[in-house]
């Protein structure tokens, strides 16, 4: 079998919904709708890792942090006899999966309109 690959982010954050108090639960239903959504896709859950990333910091350091993502696969329609073939002729296999639609949280800050417009600047001389 043939498995093709998708990483996201995990929540960082707790979801609000009706009756959920403490922010386990609130992180746990945020949990269970992103795997429900890529669950939805055809994406099997694999695992969750934390993984180093080492990140620009100033002009010239350098500052690793750790990421936690969630692992999730699904089958290939490419056969395995087809993938066997082209490993044989020593072809390489590039696939560019389809992006799934990844929950969004929402935003954090609801805008508040638009802005006014403003007239050109004058002096108070």
């Amino acid at each position: 079998m043939v498995y093709e690959y998708w990483v996201v982010p995990a929540p960082r954050k707790g979801e609000k919904a009706r009756g959920l108090k403490s922010s386990e639960e609130r992180f746990a239903f945020a949990l269970t709708t992103l795997l429900t959504a890529m669950g939805a896709q055809g994406w099997e859950y694999q695992r969750a890792d934390a993984l180093p990333c080492d990140e620009r910091r100033g002009l010239t350091g350098t500052k690793t942090t750790v990421h936690n993502v969630l692992v999730f696969r699904r089958a290939l329609e490419l056969g395995e006899d087809q993938f066997e073939g082209k490993r044989a002729a020593g072809q390489t296999m590039a696939f560019a999966p389809s992006a799934p639609a990844v929950p969004s949280l929402g935003a954090a800050v609801q805008p508040l309109g638009a802005a006014p417009a403003l007239g050109p600047a004058t002096s108070d001389d």
